[in-house]
């Protein structure tokens, strides 16, 4: 014997209830304002009896401006403490204009993304902001033609003209490899994110650069890419720790490469011993021994500008896009102040 499945109340249902018109019902689930006040309190009662809750996908097709009051955001992993912080800053500005936010993670999927975006532009949101992994953007342009307003952030997108908000990821880049260079470090090595993020290159274009303006030649034996994980970091870090001719600092590019490298030199015993900037702060970096320096985006900033921008596009703004770049600032501490070691010969020449 099967049980049925429950249905959810209606509209009709309390209007039933109510012994009033679903006319009446639909006004006052509108908030009209010239629906009699008793006639406000006996729906009201008869919903709450039921426990009805309105259909606000539908009702949006109903409404005059056809707006949802809901916006969409994708971001690369919610988890992660910079994600987290877009999030909550896009949801304070939405929630003060009385709109929702969906949002979900993608992990640097490019068919997640779209995936992902189709599933939001079903339920009708009025705009989505979004942290792309896909090399390709084009196929938003029929939303966009539609009134979908669509922003990106982190990352500018490709093939299609959008605004974006960004850090300026190469020039904090090469602010931190400066100031390493500026304590008498050469042998700095790069540990980087998966080298197809644009993100990940504009920070090794700012490496590159604080090398070429200090006259160093890039060495490639100091450099690894596509670190995408605590562990991955933790295992380049420690080869190069470990290796015959080991760097005297580090540069890690993003928050969790940074987490894995301070594994691999506390593993090693190192962190006293070997200096390192990381690109991105995270919870407890100043707690460490010894705190680990960063060059420091501000995602919260981000995530404001990013919703106030996209909100001035669904209430009709249609002045030329344009990237907005948010300036990232090197937080000092003291694992960017380890000297290089200065090896002595064992006779002392």
């Amino acid at each position: 014997m099967s049980l049925s499945q429950p249905t959810r109340p209606t509209m009709r249902d309390v209007a039933a209830l109510a012994g009033v018109s679903l006319k009446t019902v639909s006004r006052v689930i509108n908030g009209t304002p010239t629906v009699d006040p008793a006639l406000v309190s006996q729906v009201q009662r008869a919903a709450a009896q039921l426990n009805y809750r309105p259909n606000l996908t539908a009702s949006s097709l109903r409404r005059r401006d056809g707006r949802s009051l809901m916006i969409g955001l994708i971001l690369e992993d919610i988890a992660n403490p910079y994600s987290s912080a877009i999030y909550r800053s896009v949801e304070d500005v939405a929630r003060a204009l009385g709109v929702g936010v969906l949002a979900g993670s993608i992990d640097e999927d490019a068919e997640r993304e779209r995936e992902l975006a189709g599933a939001l532009f079903l339920r009708r949101v009025d705009g989505l902001i979004m942290v792309p992994a896909g090399q390709d953007h084009s196929y938003l342009l029929h939303e966009m033609k539609m009134g979908t307003a669509v922003l990106f952030v982190d990352r500018p997108p490709t093939y299609l003209a959008a605004d974006s908000v960004v850090s300026d990821n190469r020039a904090g880049a090469a602010n931190g490899v400066r100031y390493l260079i500026s304590h008498g470090h050469r042998r700095i090595a790069y540990l980087g994110d998966l080298a197809s993020i644009a993100t990940a290159q504009e920070r090794f274009a700012g490496y590159r650069d604080a090398l070429r303006e200090a006259g160093l030649t890039l060495d490639h034996h100091l450099v690894r890419h596509n670190l995408h994980t605590i562990d991955a970091a933790a295992a380049a870090a420690t080869e190069l720790l470990t290796g015959p001719k080991p760097p005297s600092a580090l540069f890690s590019e993003q928050n969790l490469v940074t987490i894995g490298t301070v594994r691999a030199l506390r593993a090693a015993a190192l962190q006293h011993r070997t200096a390192l900037v990381g690109f991105d702060d995270f919870p407890l970096a100043d707690l460490l021994e010894p705190g680990v320096m960063v060059v420091a985006q501000d995602p919260a900033a981000i995530g404001k500008l990013a919703a106030e921008i996209l909100f001035r596009r669904i209430h009709g703004d249609v002045s030329p896009v344009q990237e907005h770049v948010v300036p990232t600032r090197l937080i000092k501490r003291a694992s960017g102040t380890i000297p290089p070691l200065v090896r002595q010969h064992p006779f002392g020449v």
